[in-house]
């Protein structure tokens, strides 16, 4: 999906956090599926580290139908992408910049977030077609630094800080303020082998979280 596109698309998302479930086994992932669309998440990444995580894609993705996009995260090759793309998922985000893997995605109609941490990785990342940009890892990447992306990088790719968000209204105003897009949730959402009404209730947290960041701007 072109930016602009992705762009117009993720500002009319209610929830935009993309929910990371590193860890997922397939026989989770439908529980998981329903806990986070119950919750008002509508993007989900798998990462391809899971167990059988292809599967577990398959699964969500064929569950979720048009109520969610599902894709796969730390792809780091252009066969991983084919690998996604046949199992029914409509994401690619990677942790790195690889222009293959963004080129591959976008041939196949697919939305493309790979993970930058320099301006020169971001002003590439577009160049090769990035439909948005994975800013990774947050930890690294302030809001101040995200400000100063954002006075450099056009104002129609979306930006998402990844890594160490919790559920926290001023932390995430801040990165909000500094012109953050939304966010990715890993572990502070999803820990492998964790009870599905943790994930719940862990889920309304960074809901409820965001609804604040919005309505008290």
């Amino acid at each position: 999906m072109n930016p602009q596109l992705f762009f117009q698309r993720w500002q009319q998302e209610t929830l935009p956090l993309i929910a990371i479930l590193r860890g997922i086994c397939p026989h989770e992932a439908l529980a998981a599926t329903d806990i986070l669309l119950e919750a008002g998440f509508h993007w989900l990444e798998v990462p391809l580290n899971s167990p059988s995580a292809l599967k577990s894609i398959h699964l969500m993705s064929k569950h979720a139908g048009n109520r969610a996009q599902i894709g796969g995260g730390t792809v780091l090759t252009p066969g991983e992408v084919d690998e996604v793309t046949e199992s029914g998922g409509q994401l690619i985000i990677s942790p790195d910049y690889n222009p293959e893997v963004i080129r591959l995605s976008r041939e196949h109609g697919l939305i493309s977030l790979p993970g930058v941490m320099t301006p020169t990785e971001a002003f590439s990342a577009i160049d090769a077609g990035a439909s948005g940009l994975k800013l990774f890892p947050a930890e690294q990447l302030s809001p101040g630094v995200v400000k100063a992306y954002r006075a450099v990088l056009p104002t129609h790719i979306v930006c998402l800080p990844v890594g160490g968000i919790s559920p926290d209204v001023e932390q995430m105003r801040r990165y909000v303020d500094a012109g953050a897009n939304g966010f990715g949730l890993g572990g502070g959402l999803y820990q492998p082998g964790m009870k599905m009404s943790e994930l719940s209730q862990r889920a309304l947290a960074y809901r409820q979280a965001w609804l604040e960041v919005k309505t008290k701007r």
